[in-house]
């Protein structure tokens, strides 16, 4: 993350020796999108936080660990689809379910909705790049995840 920051960091100071007017109009315009998008944000966070407190890890790994892998992957789809974590969450909470005993396939299939598929960020996604945009953004990424989980059971001996 650090490379990330230096790198814009340096970036910003090319642009500003090349064009300190532009530059500025060019922040000026970003700080304005930030402050706008920040409402959204916020209130996709606070819905997340609700639905990690309904849905605690105990409850996820109970699920996610029946005798069924396919119940289990479906299971893995809709909770990932639902809640939305960063990957710094996203893929230690994969390792603690895989302690638990959950199968590599719905791990992955949960981990890959969790951080491509959006349904509590849809109406952000809606308001910026139209409804068709980000439902087909949506369904591709949710069969990316099936299909991800598939090849993931074959890896692992999982499915057949």
């Amino acid at each position: 993350m650090l490379v990330l920051w230096a790198a814009a960091g340096v970036a910003l100071a090319v642009s500003l020796v090349v064009d300190r007017g532009k530059s500025f109009v060019a922040l000026k315009r970003a700080g304005k999108r930030f402050v706008s998008i920040l409402g959204p944000l916020l209130l996709m966070l606070v819905a997340l936080v609700i639905v990690l407190h309904l849905l605690p890890e105990e409850t996820i790994s109970t699920y996610l660990t029946q005798q069924n892998t396919f119940a289990g992957v479906l299971i893995g789809l809709f909770m990932g689809s639902v809640a939305m974590l960063p990957g710094f969450i996203a893929f230690p909470l994969g390792g603690l379910l895989r302690q638990a005993g959950v199968p590599y396939m719905v791990i992955s299939a949960f981990t890959s909705t969790l951080m491509m598929v959006g349904f509590l960020t849809f109406p952000i996604e809606r308001g910026y790049f139209g409804t068709r945009v980000a439902l087909v953004r949506n369904v591709v990424c949710f069969g990316i995840a099936i299909a991800v989980a598939l090849v993931t059971g074959l890896f692992f001996g999982e499915v057949f």
